[in-house]
């Protein structure tokens, strides 16, 4: 699918029901997470419950992985991530786990082997952070939330 310039080895390890994220197309920026269940969970409007994937994967350095809500599922049903997007770091190597909640007004029933979420692997940076008695100006300024417009 991808072509080798835009793709990066993560190495990954599954529990016995668990399946690889998967890219839907060609050019799809997240690879689908699937849930890997032993039994079906039902979501009722407002509750949340942490979704297992069966999943882990090793990250090289310089990397992170990013847990980010499906449009479909938030469109037809309400249901949506919480703490998105979730940063799996590249030294994390723990089961990932999707944080799903139901804003909708019905029940939702999650089975085994559904599309729960996306993983967007992206190159990260870290920063050299350094305290200043003064920081240069800009038209911006302290403007924060809504003060650039409509």
């Amino acid at each position: 699918m991808h072509t080798e310039e835009h793709a990066v080895d993560v190495q990954i390890s599954l529990s016995e029901n668990a399946r690889i994220p998967q890219y839907a197309t060609e050019y799809s920026a997240g690879a689908d997470l699937f849930a890997s269940l032993e039994e079906a969970v039902v979501l009722e409007p407002l509750s949340r419950a942490l979704i297992p994937t069966g999943i882990k994967i090793a990250l090289p350095p310089g990397y992170e992985a990013q847990v980010r809500p499906r449009s479909g599922l938030a469109l037809r049903h309400g249901i949506t991530c919480l703490n998105a997007p979730g940063t799996i770091d590249s030294d994390y190597r723990g089961e990932i786990k999707v944080l799903l909640i139901n804003l909708g007004d019905g029940a939702f029933t999650i089975e085994n082997g559904d599309r729960i979420a996306q993983l967007i692997v992206a190159p990260v940076m870290q920063a050299h952070f350094s305290v200043s008695e003064r920081l240069d100006e800009t038209s911006r300024g302290a403007g924060g939330f809504g003060s650039t417009g409509r």
